[in-house]
This record gives C-alpha cells, sequence and structure tokens, in this order.
C-alpha cells in the first residue's frame, strides 16, 4: 500500500544530497517557460507542455537513484518533443472535454491520466492512446489517494503564498512536492504491474 508519510519520507531523502541541484533545476524550468512565454504567446504553449515532461523526467531519477543531473531538464524534454508535446495536448483535451460534463468528473479524469507523462518517458514507444490508458488503468483505486495527497500540501502552498517574491516555493516547495509525486509514480508502478504478474 502507497502511504504518503513514506512517499514524503522517499521524496525529502532524494532531495537531501541534491537539494540546491533540485532548486537550480526546478528554478531553470519556470524561467524557460517564462522566457519563452515573453518571446510569445505561440512559443509560449508549444514548449511549456514538453518543458514538463524533462521537469518530471529530473525528479524521477533522482527518486530512484538519488542522482539526477539539470541536463535532463532538456535533453529529456527534446527528445522526441513532438510526440510529447501531442501527449500533453492529448491529455489537456480529454480533461477539458470531461469537465464540460461538469467539473467533477474533469477532477476525476485529470487524476486518471495523471501518469501519462511519466509512463510515457518509460516506454517512449507507446503511442499517446497507451500511455494514457495505461495510466488509466494504473490509478484504477488509486485515483483518491493521490488526491489526498495533494491536499496534504495545501499548509505548504498557503505558507509559500505568504513568504515574499515566492522564495518558499522555489526553495522547498516546489521540489518537495514534485518529488513526492516522483515517489507516488514509482511505488505505483512497483505495486500496478506486481498485481498484473500474478
Amino acid at each position: 500500500m502507497i502511504q504518503r508519510s513514506e512517499l514524503k519520507k522517499k521524496a525529502k531523502g532524494a532531495l537531501k544530497e541534491k537539494h540546491w541541484i533540485a532548486v537550480g533545476t526546478d528554478w531553470l524550468a519556470g524561467a524557460t517557460a517564462g522566457s519563452v512565454a515573453t518571446a510569445g504567446f505561440g512559443l509560449g504553449i508549444i514548449f511549456a507542455p514538453a518543458l514538463d515532461f524533462g521537469l518530471k523526467s529530473f525528479y524521477k531519477e533522482l527518486v530512484a537513484t538519488k542522482e539526477a543531473k539539470f541536463e535532463k531538464l532538456f535533453t529529456d524534454t527534446l527528445s522526441g518533443f513532438w510526440k510529447k508535446l501531442g501527449t500533453a495536448w492529448v491529455v489537456v483535451l480529454y480533461t477539458f472535454l470531461w469537465r464540460l460534463l461538469f467539473v467533477i468528473p474533469g477532477i476525476v479524469k485529470s487524476y486518471s491520466y495523471a501518469m501519462t507523462y511519466y509512463i510515457m518517458l518509460d516506454h517512449p514507444e507507446m503511442k499517446i492512446n497507451q500511455a494514457i490508458t495505461e495510466s488509466r488503468r494504473m490509478m484504477n483505486g488509486y485515483k483518491w489517494k493521490l488526491f489526498v495527497l495533494d491536499l496534504s500540501f495545501i499548509g505548504w502552498r498557503l505558507l509559500g503564498l505568504i513568504v515574499p517574491m515566492g522564495l518558499l516555493n522555489i526553495l522547498y516547495v516546489n521540489p518537495y512536492i514534485a518529488a513526492t509525486k516522483a515517489a507516488f509514480y514509482e511505488e505505483l508502478k512497483n505495486e500496478s504491474y506486481a498485481i498484473v504478474e500474478e
């Protein structure tokens, strides 16, 4: 069973030795997305979604091995760029269409699709809809757990709003949450595939 306390402990352990690299990578991702968006709205909506793949890849490796280099932010963004961009936009489209049926179905589906990026990173050979379908399968019975995990960070989110210039978010909250989400995927992957193999 996935336990929030264990996920957070794992995230903190991964960040312990690489904290400033994680902070720098997170900041660089935000600065790059902001710079691209400033250069032109069209560039922003094209590049930013794919950049999220690179950031998730960084934290995924950090949690799995406690080793990660900031270069992954760009190498894993640009590798298979158009497929990753297509994946991001299909997920956005599906979620939007579900939200047209009222807010709650859209929220539920957003959690169903939450592992899609990670799955695509592990299985770049998959087609977009295959990765989305696999995310739905993996998240069956786990959507509520991820939702509660998100709720557990509300205190940090609120505190981050109080601290000037978003410094707390940059220096601690964002890397902590991203690493915990990556830990969730790694644990879910182990549990999900173990069930399939039984």
